[in-house]
């Protein structure tokens, strides 16, 4: 593993994003064999980006303007797509740039992944910084996931990922809305590491419960055809079991039936032709080397 590239979605908050390089710098400063560099995608910010400093252990930072702000599974899938197109590397690192992704922990995926080889690895979330209504939705997110699903998704963007498994995932169209999912449903194997959710290295945290329902129903929809198969099996059995319980047979599979209505329409914003032109909402980009 000789080149690493550090991949990471910016919205306005270009604070964190100075901070965040700093905080990389130290973790980074003992791989002398590696060489770093990093992708800012800036998600149609409104506010400028401001001179950015080079640290001495990464080599180049480039900035990705996209037109309009498009969420972070585009800038991510955007990213990896850059990435592939114009730089060699070993392996990517996807972050996010507040702070909730730990950068002390990139020295655990480095050297759980040199030990691992060729596979890639994730950070799986032992421990929030969320208060106690998000983590009890959270959890609740994780169950329905893995009942409908049969998949236990139990980590986000940060991951350190090969460069085999990031020329399969880029061809898949569920990258557009969901990172995680995609990369469970492509790589054959996942290593993982135990991480702490960090807190934001400025302001409240933009993960709003709304949003949480929306990022749950993008995550499973990756998995649609589990979903459908499994509810189908569960509105079988409802029907059987209904003169036992009632009314709760009818209601629960009202409720499935919207279920799988809502994960159709997440799973409908992508497609092959999106995906193939989903980088046209990028400017300009601006390069900052030593």
């Amino acid at each position: 593993m000789k080149n690493i590239i550090i991949i990471t979605p910016v919205y306005n908050d270009w604070d964190s994003f100075k901070k965040l390089i700093n905080e990389i710098d130290k973790t980074i400063l003992i791989f002398k064999n590696i060489s770093f560099k990093l992708i800012a995608v800036n998600d149609g910010s409104k506010d400028e980006a401001p001179p950015i400093q080079l640290p001495p252990s990464i080599k180049t930072i480039e900035i990705l303007n996209m037109k309009i702000n498009q969420g972070h599974a585009i800038c991510l899938a955007n990213g990896i797509k850059y990435a592939l197109k114009n730089y060699e590397f070993d392996s990517l690192i996807l972050m996010d740039a507040d702070g909730e992704d730990r950068p002390q922990e990139i020295f655990d995926l480095i050297n759980k992944a040199q030990k691992l080889k060729n596979i890639s690895v994730v950070a799986k979330r032992v421990k929030r910084s969320e208060g106690f209504i998000f983590t009890f939705f959270y959890n609740l997110h994780k169950l329905l996931t893995l009942v409908f699903t049969g998949k236990l998704i139990n980590f986000g963007n940060f991951s350190i990922i090969t460069k085999k498994d990031a020329e399969t995932i880029i061809k898949d169209p569920t990258i557009i809305y969901c990172f995680a999912s995609t990369l469970k449903n492509n790589a054959s194997k996942l290593g993982n590491i135990d991480c702490i959710r960090g807190k934001r290295y400025f302001g409240p945290s933009k993960m709003p419960l709304l949003k949480l329902i929306i990022h749950s129903f993008s995550i499973i929809a990756v998995f649609k055809m589990n979903v459908f198969i499994r509810s189908a099996l569960f509105l079988v059995l409802l029907s059987y079991l209904q003169e036992h319980i009632g009314i709760v047979s009818p209601i629960s599979q009202l409720l499935i039936v919207i279920f799988n209505i809502l994960i159709y329409l997440v799973s409908t914003k992508s497609s092959d032709k999106k995906l193939d032109y989903m980088d046209k909402q990028l400017g300009e980009t601006k390069k900052i080397t030593h």
